[in-house]
């Protein structure tokens, strides 16, 4: 029996995948857009390797190179690539005779900025995908240009025209809608395991969660991401139910299988301690999330793998439970999630996951070991840490993505040059650029609590309260003599007026000489000088000069003036007076009422006799 072993669990791995056979592997594609010659110009689709990384988000416009020999890129060129036009090399190959990774390194190293792959049939767009891991497949790691796999139809008219010579193939490669952008926040999912002796692609998985651990935890802690882990599990068929294999690696009788970490059912862990691993680390991420504290999730999993790992076999049930008392995450809770994993029952947990693998709408199914999903798109690329936050700040509405996105070692900040074509205030510092991941936006700012509005190109003015302190709202204001006038005026919001005493559109005013207009001081006996935003005006023979009235008036009065002043004085003293008695007078007879009927209410007062009588009566002299 032992000779069947190795057999057996090579066609249980099978039969645990039977499931998905008929599964849908969905395409994610990026486009391509000829640029010149203007006569092939078009759109069309390419399929995004699963290597290298993506410029999701982003655009790259480069010319086709097709080379005269090594077509299929399977072995090294003798020389690099370059353009006439100093723009990236796209090196265009064919499919066949090798990996599609090995013709992308060949071609990296070559001196290409991004591959495209002529298929050789008249078939669907197809992924790209790595070899199995073997030594001579280290150097897809180190791949980091951008891969895509075009239809032949495409690729022949590409090679016919490059053929030609004379002007260059010009294309445009664009991941910009590769990635849905739809709000402010983003959805990701990682399908992972918590198996650590799968080889390279185990320690791949670890590795990103280690690396990406600050990211996923700023991102989620400020509220810009939704982030929710996924563990892949089978089922054992019907037949095999009872079998060895199947009750090694199963829980809740076939329901939930892995396979064996070691693929061998003698020795070591068995397929069912992976799922109930992964069943706690599901249950620790909804404890948590519950709790308030979802990124605790990338906390466990790291502690976990270096304290309680396969290959120093701690990998057990009590050495989880301490790690997850070191994050004070409540036990009770955790484990009431688990459930039995020894019921003939469904377990609600992995149930969903069963669910969720399989994909719906625009969503392809979940096959294999490692998926990321961002947005409902699967992620196609180098699973590194720079690589897909690159791609997590692509899945956000443009200009809404954090700060983190915004760092020079993700994105090109296109307003440093030239100020990416948008309207400034050098003076001011002030501008309307503002960056994005997916490039930048001509906006007018709000600088200080005072908005500017324009196109952004061209033209930005400040608006609203606060904006004369911005340049002066862009109005006109000068200062001479020590005076400083200014055409902005707060109580506008909007708009410029010259002041008073000059004139012009607001931008541009000029002193008015109200001297030489007649416009003030033009009374008989009035001596005019023009000043610098106003006038001077003298009276003669010693008069006073009355702005409001432009006229002159003497300045002594006759005794007559004072007494008629005096007597007016007085009248207006006596009526205040009279007016203060009377109300006084008035205030008493009101409250002596009200003072009466208050009393009418508790005393039995003798209305025939003293309906006459004031209830106050005045001593008799």
């Amino acid at each position: 029996m032992a000779s069947h072993g190795p057999w057996l669990a090579s066609l249980l791995l099978v039969l645990l995948g039977a499931g998905f056979a008929s599964g849908r592997f969905v395409v994610e594609t990026s486009s391509v857009r000829v640029i010149s010659p203007q006569h092939i110009r078009g759109h069309h689709d390419a399929a995004i390797a699963n290597y290298g990384i993506p410029n999701y988000g982003g655009t790259m416009a480069g010319v086709v190179v097709y080379p005269d020999k090594k077509t299929t890129g399977c072995d090294p060129f003798d020389s690099t690539f370059k353009s006439k036009s100093r723009r990236p090399v796209i090196l265009l190959l064919d499919r066949g005779d090798c990996y599609f990774a090995l013709k992308s390194w060949n071609a990296q190293n070559a001196g290409a900025g991004a591959v495209l792959v002529a298929d050789n049939i008249d078939e669907p767009l197809l992924t790209m995908d790595t070899p199995e891991e073997t030594r001579d497949s280290e150097y897809v790691d180190k791949i980091t240009i951008p891969s895509a796999l075009i239809n032949r139809a495409f690729g022949e008219s590409l090679k016919k025209m490059i053929e030609k010579g004379g002007e260059e193939v010009v294309v445009k490669l664009d991941w910009r809608e590769s990635m849905p952008h739809p709000d402010e926040r983003v959805e990701y999912e990682f399908w992972t395991n918590s198996n650590d002796e799968c080889g390279p692609r185990c320690d791949e998985q670890m590795d990103f969660v280690k690396n990406f651990r600050g990211h996923a935890q700023l991102l989620e802690k400020g509220g810009y991401t939704q982030f929710t882990p996924h563990y892949i599990t089978w089922f054992c068929p019907e037949a095999f139910k009872l079998s060895k294999q199947c009750k090694s690696q199963c829980i809740n009788n076939g329901r939930y299988c892995a396979p064996d970490p070691e693929q061998d059912f003698s020795e070591g862990y068995d397929g069912k301690d992976v799922v109930f691993e992964n069943l706690r680390q599901l249950c620790v991420h909804r404890v948590a999330n519950e709790s308030g504290r979802p990124w605790v999730w990338w906390d466990f999993v790291t502690d976990y793998h270096v304290r309680c790992s396969m290959k120093e076999k701690k990998y057990s049930k009590d050495c989880a439970e301490e790690v997850i008392r070191s994050f004070g995450l409540p036990l009770d809770n955790i484990l009431k999630c688990m459930g039995d994993p020894d019921a003939d029952t469904e377990n609600a947990v992995l149930k969903t996951e069963q669910e969720v693998q399989i994909g719906q709408g625009s969503r392809g199914d979940v096959t294999i070991l490692p998926t990321l999903l961002i947005n409902n798109v699967q992620y196609r690329g180098k699973l590194e840490r720079s690589a897909v936050l690159k791609a997590i700040c692509a899945g956000f509405k443009e200009s809404t993505e954090p700060h983190v996105c915004l760092s020079p070692d993700i994105e090109t900040n296109e307003c440093l040059q030239s100020n990416g074509g948008c309207w400034q205030d050098q003076h001011l510092n002030v501008t309307a650029c503002k960056d994005t991941f997916r490039g930048r936006l001509c906006e007018c700012p709000l600088v200080n609590g005072v908005q500017y509005q324009g196109d952004g190109y061209t033209s930005c003015k400040a608006v609203g309260p606060g904006r004369c302190t911005m340049n002066n709202g862009g109005c006109w204001s000068e200062t001479k003599d020590g005076l400083t006038f200014s055409a902005c005026s707060d109580a506008a919001l909007n708009g410029c007026q010259c002041p008073s005493g000059f004139q012009g559109d607001g931008h541009t005013c000029e002193d008015i000489d109200e001297c030489k207009e007649k416009l003030a001081c033009s009374c008989p006996d009035c001596s005019c000088k023009n000043t610098w935003g106003g006038y001077d005006c003298k009276c003669n023979r010693n008069l006073l000069y009355i702005k409001s009235e432009d006229t002159c008036i003497a300045k002594n009065t006759s005794r007559l003036g004072w007494f008629l002043t005096l007597l007016v004085l007085s009248c207006v003293v006596g009526a205040g007076v009279a007016g203060y008695i009377f109300y006084k007078y008035r205030l008493r007879s009101y409250m002596d009422s009200e003072i009466m009927a208050i009393m009418s209410q508790y005393m039995p007062l003798d209305n025939h006799h003293n309906d006459a009588q004031p209830l106050r009566q005045d001593s008799e002299a």
